[in-house]
């Protein structure tokens, strides 16, 4: 069993930025694949990103491309999701989720844990 908090959400500007943060606590963290996801009211859990075990990869979805940073440290247990350029259309509620096994990084059922949310909120 893994547990996931996350944490560094809030209110932001437009053009601002936020660094969020996602423990981890159980099993061994490194043999994870972590990602980020985001939903909003009515609408499906969306990926943003995710990092291999290593952190020696990352892939992002387009819109956040150029603007947000996936990074890991396996030391603490931690990922983080560093997001620059904020935009109105970045409001929503983020998630981390961790993976065991192959699969596709973009599809929320490949995912085995996930945390409770962090909300983003991005004024404009």
């Amino acid at each position: 069993q893994v547990q996931l908090v996350e944490s560094g959400g809030g209110l932001v500007q437009a053009g601002g930025s936020l660094r969020l943060s996602c423990t981890a606590s159980g099993r061994t963290f490194k043999n994870y694949v972590m990602g980020w996801f985001r939903q909003t009211t009515g609408k499906d859990r969306e990926f943003v990103a995710a990092i291999s075990r290593g952190g020696g990869s990352s892939y992002y979805t387009d819109s956040v491309k150029g603007r947000f940073t996936i990074s890991r440290d396996n030391a603490k247990n931690t990922v983080y999701l560093q997001m620059n350029s904020l935009k109105p259309e970045d409001t929503a509620v983020y998630f981390c989720a961790a993976r065991r096994y192959r699969g596709e990084d973009i599809y929320t059922s490949t995912y085995d844990y996930w945390g409770q949310g962090t909300q983003v909120t991005v004024s404009s």
